[in-house]
């Protein structure tokens, strides 16, 4: 993944126009032509990453600490230490790179949710990943993979659908939350 990471940049700054065009085209195919039934269902999505990411490393930690439980105690910790590094990353790139949101630069583009901080990375992307990433870590059964995979891409897709954040803020936002995670081998101890 660290070897990938540099040949994406260069591409991407080889070919800034074609992939921004790219980038629009594609958010305006998800986000014009929306089915605009869904977006309560993507506001929900949307305005469950706070809960959903705070409480998870919460949830473990606790119950680890309840029970006494070394191993579970440290994969909470671990939890919450993915949730900040992926917290720290996103906040770097957003205030180093400043980047509009869309529906700023593009008219047609409707904003259907908040999104105040700068575009690149997706924030609630950043943080869905990184607890889907730790948790599928910490947790490698697929009872536990499956659905916090599935939640963290409804995020990411919700971001778009609701025109506030270009795929490219999203990939940037999964990159982020899956970056800096590495399996401990005391978690596949149970």
């Amino acid at each position: 993944m660290k070897k990938l990471l540099p040949l994406l940049l260069c591409l991407s700054l080889g070919s800034s126009s074609f992939s921004q065009n790219l980038d629009i085209d594609l958010l305006r195919a998800i986000n014009v032509t929306r089915n605009k039934n869904l977006d309560g269902t993507f506001l929900f999505i949307t305005n469950s990453v706070t809960p959903v990411t705070v409480s998870a490393p919460l949830i473990v930690t606790g119950i680890g600490l309840l029970k006494k439980d070394s191993l579970l105690t440290r994969k909470g910790l671990y939890l919450c230490s993915a949730f900040l590094v992926a917290g720290g990353i996103t906040t770097i790139l957003k205030q180093s790179i400043n980047r509009e949101r869309p529906f700023y630069t593009y008219p047609d583009i409707q904003k259907v949710a908040g999104g105040g901080s700068p575009s690149f990375p997706s924030g609630h992307t950043s943080a869905a990943f990184a607890t889907a990433t730790s948790l599928s870590l910490a947790f490698p059964k697929w009872y536990v993979i499956a659905p916090s995979f599935a939640y963290a891409g409804a995020m990411g897709y919700s971001r778009m659908h609701l025109g506030v954040h270009y795929p490219t803020d999203v990939l940037a936002g999964w990159m982020a939350g899956c970056s800096g995670l590495g399996p401990d081998k005391d978690y596949r101890r149970a």
